[in-house]
């Protein structure tokens, strides 16, 4: 099941839910009992080393 990163407006915490997607958006309170949360986007999976992409070569010969 994904792990879901919340904050809450009231104290700054910054907790983890795990819970399944369709159930993503459902409002979480904070460990501290406060109901103002908002889910943040997390990079997870999308950190890593990215590879330039190939610059275009030209293309030899012609046509009509």
């Amino acid at each position: 099941m994904p792990r879901y990163e919340y904050r809450c407006r009231s104290c700054g915490d910054t907790f983890d839910v795990t819970r399944s997607m369709s159930e993503s958006s459902v409002a979480t309170p904070c460990p501290q009992g406060h109901d103002d949360t908002v889910k943040l986007l997390t990079t997870l999976g999308l950190a890593g080393k990215a590879t330039p992409a190939a610059a275009p070569q030209a293309q030899a010969g012609g046509g009509c």
